[in-house]
């Protein structure tokens, strides 16, 4: 154990909450939020995938990031973008 060194800190610790640290980036305060959307982004994408695999086991999925669907899954692209109810959008 004496030869392990601690890796180095991705991410810099805050002080105070996670919303408080988006408010203080948000006035700049801060530099950039500590889960800023270029790290929160594709970590958000990541674990969405991870659930959806749980949903299609056994079935070899293939991602398009760029258009947000799965080329190879229909069934699999219906839980990326579920219908609105009616009276209800984007």
């Amino acid at each position: 154990m004496k030869a392990y060194n601690r890796p180095p800190k991705i991410l810099p610790r805050i002080k105070g909450s996670h919303e408080q640290n988006w408010i203080d980036a948000c006035k700049g305060k801060v530099d950039q939020a500590c889960s800023n959307f270029d790290y929160s982004g594709p970590f958000t994408e990541f674990v969405v995938m991870g659930n959806l695999a749980f949903r299609r086991l056994g079935k070899k999925l293939e991602w398009d990031g760029e258009n947000m669907k799965f080329t190879n899954d229909d069934e699999a692209n219906k839980y990326v973008n579920m219908p609105y109810r009616e009276g209800w959008s984007l």
